[in-house]
């Protein structure tokens, strides 16, 4: 293809998020485009900034509009080490469930947020091989293991499932009297 100049490139490139049913990769946009992958990341700023919502995740962009609202979204507080941090995203995602995000609370800069989307055990795989690859540091490890996901689910039952598998390997943190 040849190459695709600013607000064309740009519309092009919300129409190839906007009917993908997966997330797509910097470097996948930039081979489509044929430009490079810091041009996307631009583009993916400038379509954010005018209110496209299109989401970075740990596999790619994804674009939220008409996603389902059905599901139940809750806040889980967390506690591990991060040699389970795989453990605990099969745990969730086998229950039915997707994690969206992770959440630790910084002394100095307040909350921080990262995204992990994951919804199968592959997508699961997917991101810790990236972490592995990267090198990169868990946001749990800032934190002595504590830790929010929020998770999204289906239907009660499935987010039920998720809390009693939780619990059952001791990842969840929950209220004592």
């Amino acid at each position: 293809m040849k190459k695709l100049y600013g607000d064309d490139r740009r519309q092009i490139l919300l129409q190839k998020i906007k009917t993908s049913s997966a997330p797509l990769t910097g470097s996948e946009l930039a081979a489509f485009a044929n430009v490079s992958r810091q041009v996307i990341v631009s583009d993916m700023t400038l379509l954010k900034a005018k209110g496209e919502p299109i989401i970075a995740t740990s596999q790619g962009y994804l674009y939220l509009n008409g996603r389902s609202t059905e599901e139940i979204s809750q806040s889980i507080a967390c506690l591990h080490t991060k040699e389970d941090t795989e453990l605990e995203l099969k745990v969730l995602v086998n229950a039915g469930v997707t994690v969206k995000d992770v959440i630790v609370e910084h002394p100095v800069y307040g909350e921080l947020t990262a995204g992990i989307h994951v919804s199968n055990e592959q997508e699961v795989e997917r991101f810790m091989q990236r972490v592995r690859d990267t090198g990169a540091s868990y946001l749990l490890e800032l934190t002595g293991g504590y830790h929010l996901h929020t998770i999204t689910a289906p239907n009660a039952e499935a987010l039920e499932r998720a809390l009693d598998s939780m619990r059952e390997h001791g990842f969840l943190l929950e209220e004592t009297e």
